[in-house]
This record gives structure tokens, C-alpha cells and sequence, in this order.
């Protein structure tokens, strides 16, 4: 019986590699010169920060379009508020999100239940979606409708087998 996975995941290689060349690209740029901005990855976060929060929100920009350029998901990122930091400077962290949680498995399964497709069935596995089908055409419509919903999580479809 053909089946797939629904995952939620992203590469964290990738993720380095965005953060250091934003790193790089704020050190060069003039608009950030004494404005000591930092970006840094942590234990599962990305910690921002800057002389103000214009800079701060610049600072984001260049993140967010790094990420974007090494195919990382924006929706992977989990923005915290803006805080104030010591000496009138501006904070803010975004955590890194990887995974499927109980409340959007249970969105992904809602999502494949109300497409109604005959011999369709799927279940939560841990961080991950399963969804068996008797044809190979029902889990490629699958696939195209959970493409085409936004679940605020990035999604990926794997193990793909006949």
C-alpha cells in the first residue's frame, strides 16, 4: 500500500551558514557601523541584537533574506517580542522550530479527512504525519492540498513508497 511521511524539519547546516554570512554582511555595511549589532546561533535560537530597534528590525532583514537564499523556511522561525536590553539597546530572539506538534497533527490530519478521498488514511507518528493510501493519485492530491494550506509550519513530504 502506497504511503508517505509528513515532516516538519529543516537544515541546521544551513541555518549556520545564513547566520554567519549575516554576521559577515553586518560587520561590512556602513548603516551598522558602532551600532555593535550581533547575530548569533544558540541552543535552538537565534539571538539578534542592536543600538536600536530600527537597526534591530534591519538586522531581521538581513537574516530573513540569508535564510531565504539557502532554501530555510521562514515559518521554521519562531519570532519572540523585542526587548530592551542594557544601555538602551534592542533584543529579540527567534527560535528555530523543527517538527509536528500534537495540535498541527491534528490540523494536517483535519486538512487530509476533509478532502474525502476514498482509501486515504493517515495517523501521527511522534513529530511526523503518516498517510497511507490505496492509489498512488489520492497521496498526490494529498500532497498538492497540504502544499496549498498554510499550517504556519514549513512542510515536507518523505518516504514516499508504492
Amino acid at each position: 500500500m502506497p504511503s508517505f511521511d509528513v515532516v516538519s524539519q529543516f537544515d541546521l547546516q544551513e541555518v549556520r551558514n545564513a547566520v554567519d554570512q549575516a554576521a559577515r554582511e553586518v560587520h561590512t555595511r556602513f548603516d551598522f557601523k558602532g551600532t555593535d549589532s550581533v547575530v548569533e546561533l544558540g541552543d535552538g535560537a537565534i539571538r539578534l541584537e542592536s543600538s536600536t530597534e530600527d537597526r534591530l528590525a534591519a538586522l531581521v532583514v538581513v537574516l530573513e533574506e540569508k535564510l531565504v537564499r539557502r532554501n530555510v523556511s521562514l515559518k521554521a522561525l519562531d519570532w519572540g517580542n523585542v526587548e530592551e536590553a542594557s544601555g538602551a539597546r534592542a533584543r529579540q530572539v527567534a527560535g528555530l522550530r523543527a517538527g509536528i506538534d500534537s495540535e498541527k497533527a491534528r490540523a494536517v490530519n483535519k486538512a487530509i479527512k476533509d478532502l474525502g478521498l476514498k482509501g486515504v488514511q493517515s495517523q501521527t507518528q511522534g513529530d511526523q504525519v503518516r498517510v497511507t493510501g490505496k492509489k498512488r493519485d489520492a497521496l498526490q492530491e494529498v500532497i498538492a492540498a497540504l502544499k496549498a494550506t498554510d499550517l504556519g509550519i514549513p512542510l515536507q513530504f518523505e518516504n514516499f513508497r508504492d
